[in-house]
């Protein structure tokens, strides 16, 4: 078993693996850069070490080098790698290697042919999955204009090398192709040092269906079932539900066991999902793998009871599924989860990314209400990372219960000092449309009215709205300038003679 697990990573994720390594009595240790040194992850720790150089903490948790001489140094026998930065970098799990350290994830060539989209559609082909029209990877834009023509439009330019919705374009027409594909380079090369892109298949108004996939330390593979996250704004998530609404149990199997015959295909160990797109008529196509845990775990491991990230752990001290007591006939859902991320996004301001420090938090509770989150009162919010403060994850016995609780919890939140995503969520929360499962990733494009600014329904906004609207629009008339005189207004007395 791991012995001492340092955690490359920060925010919520990192204080959930922490969590996941104290209960399995192992030994913690947190990274940070110096801009991060309050940070909540840092004080959940058992050791914390200062990283990279101050006034760049971006490259403190993307330098791979930095990172596995930290666990060298404080004689860590595993590094956990979370999602984002150094998740999917082969490099991080080839250096663990040669330096005999256990890197909690699959292996470096596993993580090479995930990470390349291009590589990751063959092997899917080869397992027999359904997949997309497909022109070939190249930085050759007249070739890929060209290559156009043979799949029609729409049509997505995606890169190559990577993921999250950068390097991304959709293409309606043909006139607007090159320009999207130069775009769409740009972005890749910044993002991920490679330009190639390749051109793929769209497909109209589709679901996002993920399945959860857990790979043992011999290989063997089970599915912990699906996850709709269909409802994405700019290709960034925003709402994940497990398991999916209003999907049919047959079309669920076969998309489940597409999942695990792809694992079994790449020889895939530990965690990671397995990603579709579903049609309207009910056709689905394997888009990508995510050789990692994705932000949305929580909804699954509500409804199986399954924890993820200590599965993660024990795969990587080489348990198997016989090891973890899970047989797939025995893994059942039980109710309805979903998750909404809390960020701190402006919504009137086209979702801008704010900063500041939280002045005041206050979080909701109550049965079937699970937060993961790395904030509180007097937070810093930093401008050099990912904008989300905390998960909401709600559970019930069905989907309906669900979204209830969800309602409920999320107007439990009072966020002050920075701006938040709150009132959009709730829009979407109170959407029939959504309450119903009829979802698709088109489903916030096509209701501009969520983004729009709703008013808080806190006691202390209602004031402050009630002030402002007394003083600039006197809903209750102009403000008296004479005072009437008490007699005039009083009723006569007896004898009319006046009040002592």
């Amino acid at each position: 078993m791991i012995r001492k697990l340092l955690v490359a990573n920060r925010g919520e994720i990192a204080v959930r693996a922490l969590r996941a390594a104290t209960e399995l009595d192992i030994t913690t240790v947190a990274v940070y850069a110096y801009e991060d040194r309050h940070s909540l992850h840092r004080q959940k720790a058992d050791e914390s070490y200062e990283i990279g150089e101050r006034g760049h903490p971006l490259r403190a948790y993307l330098d791979v080098d930095t990172i596995v001489g930290a666990a060298l140094a404080c004689g860590a026998d595993a590094i956990y790698p979370g999602y984002g930065f150094l998740s999917e970098n082969p490099l991080l799990a080839e250096a663990c290697e040669r330096n005999g350290i256990t890197f909690v994830g699959p292996s470096a060539a596993v993580l090479s042919l995930a990470g390349n989209k291009v590589r990751a559609l063959e092997a899917a082909k080869g397992a027999g999955l359904p997949t997309l029209q497909t022109a070939a990877p190249q930085a050759d834009v007249d070739a890929l204009v060209t290559a156009a023509d043979a799949i029609g439009f729409p049509i997505f330019v995606k890169a190559a090398a990577g993921g999250g919705g950068r390097g991304l374009r959709k293409v309606d027409r043909r006139e607007d192709l090159r320009s999207s594909i130069e775009t769409a380079m740009r972005e890749a090369q910044t993002a991920f040092g490679d330009p190639t892109v390749f051109l793929e298949e769209a497909v109209i108004r589709p679901r996002h269906i993920e399945v959860q996939i857990l790979a043992g330390a011999d290989g063997g593979v089970v599915h912990l079932y699906e996850r709709d996250c269909s409802m994405q704004r700019r290709h960034q998530k925003v709402i994940e539900i497990a398991p999916a609404p209003n999907l049919a149990p047959e079309l669920r199997d076969r998309i489940c066991a597409d999942a695990v015959r792809f694992a079994e295909a790449v020889g895939y160990r530990n965690a990671g999902t397995v990603e579709f797109l579903l049609d309207e008529r009910g056709r689905y196509v394997f888009i990508e793998m995510n050789p990692r845990i994705q932000v949305e775990h929580t909804v699954t491991e509500e409804v199986t009871g399954i924890d993820l990230v200590q599965a993660q752990l024990r795969v990587a001290s080489g348990a198997t599924l016989g090891d973890l007591g899970l047989v797939q006939s025995e893994i059942r859902v039980q109710g309805a989860a979903l998750q909404c991320r809390i960020t701190t996004e402006d919504p009137a301001a086209d979702f801008r990314p704010d900063t500041g420090t939280v002045s005041a938090y206050r979080s909701p509770g109550g049965a079937g209400v699970r937060l993961d989150g790395g904030t509180y009162t007097g937070a810093e919010v930093l401008p050099y990372f990912d904008s989300m403060l905390v998960k909401l994850t709600c559970r019930g016995r069905t989907f309906t219960d669900a979204v209830a609780r969800a309602k409920r919890a999320v107007s439990e939140f009072r966020i002050r000092g920075v701006a938040t995503n709150i009132p959009f969520l709730q829009a979407v929360l109170e959407d029939p449309s959504f309450q119903d499962g009829r979802i698709t990733t088109s489903f916030i494009d096509e209701r501009p009215d969520l983004v729009r600014s709703r008013p808080g329904a806190d006691r202390g906004t209602r004031l402050l709205a009630y002030l402002a609207d007394v003083t600039v629009n006197r809903p209750y008339g102009p403000t008296p300038v004479a005072i009437a005189v008490p007699n005039t207004k009083l009723p006569a007395l007896p004898g009319g003679d006046l009040p002592a």
